[in-house]
């Protein structure tokens, strides 16, 4: 059986363990991703992140798309989307 890797998550700095040798039990595969919102995450940061940070990156990916949503209907009354 392989060992699994103790990381530290990028993003808030906890321990956690990953489990890329059984993917299955990783923490990570309790927070369902779009390809869309793997992109996102992938764009920030270039390593694992803990399940804590996957869920909120996922909100933070939708709250910046409803942004850009409620900037194209009206500009004028809302705020340019942060595009960072």
């Amino acid at each position: 059986m392989c060992e699994h890797e103790k990381k530290s998550c990028p993003r808030c700095k906890a321990g956690f363990e990953c489990k890329v040798g059984s993917i299955l039990l990783c923490q990570c595969t309790t927070v369902a991703l779009t390809q869309e919102e793997r992109d996102f995450i992938a764009s920030r940061y270039a390593d694992c992140l803990c399940a804590g940070c996957l869920r909120e990156m996922k909100s933070e990916h939708h709250q910046q798309a409803f942004q850009k949503q409620l900037y194209g209907i009206s500009p004028l009354l809302f705020k340019r989307p942060d595009t960072t």
